[in-house]
């Protein structure tokens, strides 16, 4: 399949390839977003302890974040498609794991494998995106993949509260993760049909040592953070605490070794040294993905600070989707005038919203909201595709893929964080059984974190004129 009919040097099928390979952008996101309305029927089903409802969120982003980087380097070595169709066939049976559970460790077990998967597939789309489209076209096939963000975000909250209150076939809260059946189903065959095999010119072998050293050391520290403050912070949860930075250091050391030893590590030291502004773009895209913790605390406060059902909960997000779909367009209108600088004043536009959400929950005004949400989604729509380009222009094309699990492993690391921070913060403040004031007051303190969190991300994306000429074509 790498010779496909080319038009004008390019692809000629990259427009209808792109309709499929944003349907694995997606089904990962979706999946997040989706269970944070259907939460309180999974535990209430499944008679799960109160821990459960961080740990079937945060364990799916967690999983999510440590892999993503060995999910591009498959795409990389063994080819995109190829990577893209085995992710997707995963995706499949863990969602119908999680769809048939009859337990709660059997549905957290099932989230696990669903981020596996989807960290296989995921980074495809962004290195074929890259790979397939000229420069020309670039921006607005990442406005597309940015506005996919936008529409899971919104569409999982959506259609997770309508499948639990309609109750398709019986199926309550099940129906969440089983319909991505069907999506997978028709996606399979159009990608096999449509996308057209690529990967890095000079692939070699994986490095699946430095896989498990960097999964080691990430588990290392959000584990902790996710069990510690519910089950008393036992000892094990702080040395695991302590053993990350070690593993993490190791992690990196041996990448330093196979790199000077001629053999392919799984994070090339020289992809991030290539541009000094990379790092600092990563650790943009970690504080910047705080915004997951939003949509969980936000589904919360919904329901217990404000007596809304699950419906209800997912329509009143709705002014956030409106924004998410409208700040690409803006965003490429922005990019004119500001340049490098719009993945940063989409950040600020985000921190102030959130300010203003914060206030308006305290004062007991949650009529008010729809403005700061549609702000909030605009902002986002604009920073996320243009901190993506930040980052994946900065290497060279063969690491494209590389570059696309980088990235996105940041900001799921990001979510994985924020959900364990803010969720907890959260949930100290609003625990089981707390009044509609509590609620109100901890959904207030969590809009104000993730927004510190937005503002050091706006810092970190901002150009600085030294570096402004040093990204990678």
């Amino acid at each position: 399949m790498n010779h496909d009919q080319k038009l004008g040097g390019h692809d000629a099928r990259r427009w209808p390839a792109l309709a499929v390979l944003l349907t694995g952008t997606l089904l990962p996101p979706l999946d997040f977003f989706i269970v944070n309305v259907a939460l309180p029927a999974i535990r209430s089903d499944l008679q799960a302890p109160a821990d459960v409802t961080q740990l079937v969120v945060s364990v799916y982003a967690m999983a999510y974040a440590v892999t993503l980087i060995l999910g591009g380097r498959l795409g990389d070595i063994h080819g995109r498609r190829r990577a893209f169709v085995g992710g997707m066939l995963g995706f499949g049976l863990a969602s119908a794991i999680c769809g048939l559970a009859g337990s709660a460790g059997t549905l957290v077990a099932g989230r696990l494998l669903q981020g596996i998967s989807a960290a296989v597939m995921a980074p495809q789309s962004l290195a074929s995106i890259h790979a397939l489209f000229p420069p020309a076209e670039k921006g607005r096939a990442l406005g597309l993949y940015g506005a996919t963000f936008g529409i899971a975000a919104v569409g999982g909250q959506l259609l997770g509260g309508w499948l639990v209150s309609v109750n398709v076939l019986d199926l309550g809260w099940r129906s969440v993760f089983l319909i991505n059946l069907p999506v997978i189903a028709l996606a399979l065959p159009a990608a096999l049909l449509l996308v057209r095999e690529t990967r890095a010119a000079q692939a070699r072998a994986m490095d699946y040592r430095g896989a498990a050293l960097l999964a080691a050391g990430a588990l290392a520290l959000v584990v902790p953070l996710i069990e510690g403050r519910e089950r008393g912070w036992p000892w094990w949860s702080l040395a695991l605490m302590v053993a990350s930075p070690m593993l993490l250091t190791a992690f990196w050391r041996y990448q330093r070794h196979l790199e000077d030893s001629g053999r392919s590590p799984l994070v090339p030291p020289s992809a991030l040294t290539l541009s000094s502004g990379l790092p600092r773009g990563l650790l943009a895209a970690v504080c910047f993905y705080a915004l997951a913790a939003f949509f969980l605390v936000f589904a919360v406060y919904q329901q217990a600070g404000l007596q809304h059902d699950a419906l209800a909960a997912g329509l009143a997000i709705l002014p956030l989707g409106v924004g998410q779909l409208l700040g690409p367009s803006c965003g490429l209108y922005l990019s004119r005038w500001l340049g490098a600088r719009v993945a940063a004043f989409g950040m600020g536009m985000e921190a102030l919203a959130l300010l203003s959400a914060a206030g308006l929950a305290a004062a007991g005004k949650p009529g008010g909201l729809a403005v700061p949400l549609l702000l909030l989604g605009i902002g986002q729509g604009i920073a996320l595709p243009a901190l993506v380009r930040l980052n994946v222009d900065r290497v060279a094309p063969h690491w494209a893929g590389l570059a696309a699990g980088m990235v996105t492993a940041a900001m799921q690391m990001g979510a994985a964080l924020s959900v364990a921070l803010v969720g907890g913060v959260f949930f100290v403040l609003a625990p089981d059984g707390a009044g509609p004031q509590q609620v109100s007051t901890a959904f207030a303190v969590a809009c104000v974190m993730i927004a510190i969190a937005m503002t050091a991300a706006a810092l970190l994306s901002a150009p600085r004129p030294a570096l402004a000429s040093n990204a990678l074509e």
